[in-house]
């Protein structure tokens, strides 16, 4: 991206909270009200923000609507239900009635993003903005239908939520708080500005949060970790943990983001802290290096303590509900990237051809998918 990036200032949380008596009262959408959407929209109503819920499941939206919107978690933290006020996707034109939408944040799979940006265009305040609040690299798509100038990021980082039923959002983990910040905001030309800070705020009240300068490296430092995590699940069929504790899953899942790592260090993107470690400490120990890979598997079976071991993927808990996937959008897009700058990535092209096999139902989920793989 062609965005200059600048620091970001201390206290940038601190001036966040300065605006929370002005912007209280703000009209919020969420379009996408699953595991982040609903997660994230479900603390901004139970802080007494004004959210409206958008979603294309008719029984979660009527469930919602009944019983409210319920959440739970796996470590820790106890659960909550809020009364909602959830459209389906059908009743969105009752917006035109109401005062416009200041803020709308976009939470679909990112093969939907498309069609709900354009959908929650027409309802927009004439100072409103879209939140991508997504997996994957999605703000070019926001941009193309309501501009950059009115297209923000939000990167929700190891936050391992789901929707294990209608109206009802579960974590797979306690609340990260100060060892782990997961909500970073941001504007795509890097400057702190009000409305990042506003953002900051909102998704502050569901779990840590700050403002980022460096949208983009955030966004593909969390690709990264995307990458090495949602299409495995999806093709094996095992949870996270699992995964974790087999060694060639583990091993393929550390040269899936040393690809990842050096197509977003070529695109000459600032890379992030990735799973807790360093980006160029995962790089070499996919690319063989026996310290990196002691240094690698040590932090990543410390984590694996922190989040419940059945907890999956999202890409892993769209195969199970016979949903497609986003591979496209994570390892197929680092290919895509890759090739953009002459950097090859046979292990996502080989996860990504896979999973779209065991998509099409010409496979089955299977660990050996990946542990009988030979690659050169």
């Amino acid at each position: 991206m062609w965005f200059t990036l600048v620091a970001n200032p201390a206290g940038a949380l601190a001036s966040a909270k300065s605006w929370r008596e002005g912007n209280m009262g703000r009209k919020i959408a969420i379009v996408g009200a699953g595991a982040v959407g609903g997660y994230a929209g479900a603390h901004m109503v139970q802080a007494g923000e004004d959210v409206t819920f958008i979603d294309p499941w008719p029984e979660h939206v009527e469930h919602m609507r009944k019983h409210g919107l319920r959440v739970t978690h796996a470590m820790d933290v106890a659960e909550f239900t809020v009364p909602v006020r959830a459209l389906h996707v059908t009743d969105a034109q009752q917006l035109a009635k109401e005062t416009p939408v200041d803020i709308a944040f976009v939470c679909m799979k990112s093969y939907d993003t498309a069609w709900a940006t354009m959908l929650i265009r027409q309802y927009l305040a004439p100072d409103g903005y879209v939140v991508s609040l997504q997996n994957c690299m999605n703000e070019e798509t926001i941009a193309g239908i309501v501009g950059w100038g009115r297209t923000l990021g939000c990167i929700a980082s190891s936050i391992t939520v789901n929707l294990p039923e209608p109206g009802h959002i579960h974590r797979g983990a306690g609340k990260h708080g100060a060892a782990h910040t997961v909500f970073r905001a941001g504007e795509v030309h890097g400057r702190i500005t009000p409305r990042a800070e506003e953002i900051c705020r909102l998704v502050g009240y569901t779990d840590s949060a700050k403002v980022t300068a460096n949208l983009w490296g955030e966004r593909w430092s969390k690709l990264v970790a995307n990458v090495m995590g949602n299409g495995l699940s999806a093709c094996t069929g095992l949870p996270g943990g699992e995964m974790l504790q087999s060694d060639p899953i583990r091993r393929f899942s550390t040269r899936l983001g040393s690809e990842a790592i050096r197509v977003g260090q070529a695109h000459g993107y600032q890379l992030e802290e990735i799973l807790h470690l360093p980006p160029e400490t995962i790089a070499r120990a996919g690319e063989g290096d026996e310290e990196a890979m002691r240094a690698c598997d040590a932090q990543r079976f410390e984590d694996g303590k922190r989040t419940a071991a059945g907890q999956r993927p999202s890409m892993g808990q769209d195969m199970q509900k016979g949903r497609r996937t986003e591979i496209e959008f994570i390892n197929g897009f680092v290919v895509n990237e890759g090739e953009k700058v002459g950097v090859s990535c046979s292990a996502n092209a080989a996860l990504t051809d896979i999973v779209k096999r065991v998509e099409r139902g010409e496979l089955k989920p299977e660990p050996r998918h990946i542990t009988e793989l030979r690659l050169n």
